[in-house]
């Protein structure tokens, strides 16, 4: 079967979770499949697998809504994007979208990266799930990430296609840790400073633990930095405004927990990350962070900074067992079990077409 896929969100330099998804993706559905990418940027390959390609227009311009009629002449038996937005009309071949998250329904603030007229159209798009059920229905199939995600496209009724689930799952960062117990008391943070993401509890719970650092690792405004600094008197706060994978894989590795306190996320990959190199996560206690961290994981009610510590504290009777339970948790993903998920349900989303 013939694919074209769409590597159009795939970052330069660095990925992002969606950029991350398309690279990982796309070279385990290539084990099944011949895969042509799609991409608007020839820079874009050197974070790609080696295969074939075709330029195409920005995923990002007015031109969008019109995409697969652009794209009319590929001769291939069905297309993938990682994202709902590519537009439907005109296609020759079936078409399959993804969700990752409907997160931006219940906190409408746009990332702060985007264009101007792209994060008004993303307000306006974002009012109402008009939109995104015109989107959906306009596909053959839906793809999304998590069994949390699956649950919320069904309770909002937002399409009437088939959906399946093919999740995310960690990079491989090397050798997971051998020692049994940290060698630090370092708390690790891996998101950005978006409010949904709720870093004001953990912040607060450092506070409450002066014996540990929080080490922030995403890229920070000035203005937010200064606002966690005085947020909590007496919190050890390390930002990193950026790091490299390399790095961040050596503060993992150090660390006595990964720690999340978001109220809203599509699935949760670097909790999954820590996890797979033994790290215990402390997260919040959300339906996709159990899916994500199962009963490896410690919990804490969200917003919750009092009870974050204490998970934390709790760690230390328990380090070496939450430890390898992570491992064993982290094991059952894998990009090669999403790409053949992937494969299967395009496989069908063509038979359907064809009959």
């Amino acid at each position: 079967m013939r694919v074209l896929f769409d590597c159009r969100y795939v970052r330069i330099g660095r990925h992002d979770g969606i950029s991350r998804y398309s690279a990982e993706l796309v070279r385990a559905l290539a084990a099944h499949h011949e895969v042509t990418m799609l991409v608007s940027d020839a820079r874009q390959l050197g974070m790609l697998p080696d295969l074939p390609h075709v330029l195409g227009p920005s995923p990002t311009g007015p031109l969008e809504p019109l995409a697969s009629w652009r794209l009319r002449g590929l001769d291939v038996d069905v297309a993938f994007s990682p994202m709902q937005t590519i537009g439907a009309l005109g296609r020759r071949w079936p078409l399959v979208t993804t969700v990752h998250d409907l997160i931006y329904y219940r906190h409408p603030t746009p990332p702060r990266d985007l264009p101007a007229p792209v994060r008004a159209l993303w307000r306006l798009y974002h009012l109402s799930y008009g939109p995104q059920r015109l989107l959906l229905d306009g596909a053959d199939g839906v793809v999304t990430v998590s069994e949390t995600t699956r649950a919320l496209i069904a309770e909002h009724r937002l399409t009437k296609r088939p959906v399946a689930v093919v999740p995310n799952a960690a990079a491989d960062l090397g050798e997971p840790v051998a020692h049994e117990a940290p060698p630090t008391r370092r708390l690790v943070y891996m998101g950005s400073f978006m409010p949904y993401k709720d870093v004001d509890t953990l912040v607060r719970a450092a506070a409450l633990l002066p014996d540990h650092e929080l080490h922030l690792c995403s890229r920070v405004d000035p203005a937010e930095r200064a606002r966690l600094e005085s947020l909590a008197a007496g919190a050890r706060l390390v930002f990193h405004d950026g790091i490299s994978d390399g790095d961040y894989v050596e503060l993992l590795r150090s660390a006595t927990a990964f720690v999340h306190a978001s109220r809203d996320e599509g699935f949760g990959i670097p909790i999954l990350e820590a996890m797979s190199l033994g790290v215990p996560a402390v997260v919040a206690d959300t339906t996709v962070f159990r899916e994500v961290g199962g009963e490896a994981a410690r919990y804490f009610p969200v917003g919750d900074a009092a009870a974050l510590a204490d998970a934390v504290r709790g760690l230390e009777g328990e380090w070496a067992e939450r430890s390898r339970a992570s491992l064993a948790h982290a094991a059952r993903w894998s990009w090669a079990e999403s790409g053949a998920r992937l494969a299967a349900f395009l496989e069908r989303v063509v038979a359907s077409a064809r009959r």
